[in-house]
């Protein structure tokens, strides 16, 4: 074979080698291309997967504190809403009985603080004392509520006479002698009453005998009561009329 042969057929096999050389190359360069292109993609759409994750995050985040903010708004609501019932109650009261507004206060707020019905506890007060503040039996019962010394001191040793002309003192120990003896007589209003006049020992010799130890003070502090709702026996009411 004559070299000129040889070498046509030479450059031929070359040209064909680099041929599929170029072609391999650019099935190559243009599978990268085409897997970068993808994954430039993939990296789009993680990306907005991700934007619109954060979105609905911020959403929510909104929601959330929006709720907060009805709920704030509904218990500041709330809480005005006893507010006026608390003032309206006492003014009320202060014109029913014809008393300083900040006695009536006092006796409102002390009477529902002891587990009292206010109502109970402006009709005891009026029986009692009619809103004397120095106010004084024959047997030394002593202001607001006629309470007599020893059974203060039972409360509180250190109470003295002149303590008891003290408004506060007075309708707070007062007011909480009368809720015990309404938990000693099982809730009964008026037996409690007529135990907080003639006292707890009297009342109950009376009822062991069989005996009834009413004497009209239950029905004179009671004549006036308002009803109260049944699951609140301490629940502020509005004043009596008439």
């Amino acid at each position: 074979m004559s070299n000129t042969i040889w070498n046509s057929r030479e450059r031929r096999r070359r040209r064909l080698q680099f041929g599929e050389f170029m072609t391999g190359g650019a099935l190559l360069v243009g599978g990268a291309l085409l897997i970068g292109a993808l994954g430039s993609g993939v990296q789009r759409l993680r990306a907005d997967d991700a934007a619109v994750l954060l979105d609905a995050e911020e959403v929510n985040s909104d929601v959330r504190a929006l709720s907060r903010d009805l709920e704030d708004v509904r218990g500041r609501l709330a809480l005005t809403e006893v507010k006026l019932q608390r003032v309206t109650a006492i003014l009320g009261y202060s014109s029913r009985y014809r008393i300083p507004a900040d006695l009536a206060s006092a006796i409102y707020d002390i009477a529902l603080t002891e587990g009292v019905q206010p109502a109970i506890g402006f009709q005891l007060v009026k029986v009692e004392s009619s809103f004397k503040p120095d106010a004084q039996s024959s047997k030394g019962a002593l202001g607001y509520t006629q309470l007599r010394l020893p059974t203060a001191r039972s409360y509180d040793p250190t109470v003295t006479a002149r303590d008891l002309h003290n408004r506060d003192v007075n309708l707070r120990l007062g007011f909480r002698y009368l809720r015990d003896l309404l938990r000693r007589f099982n809730g009964d209003l008026s037996t409690a009453l007529v135990a907080y006049n003639r006292g707890p020992t009297l009342v109950d010799s009376i009822l062991v005998g069989g005996g009834d130890p009413s004497n009209g003070y239950a029905d004179a502090v009671m004549r006036r009561k308002r009803p109260t709702p049944p699951d609140s026996a301490a629940s502020p009411i509005p004043p009596p009329t008439g």
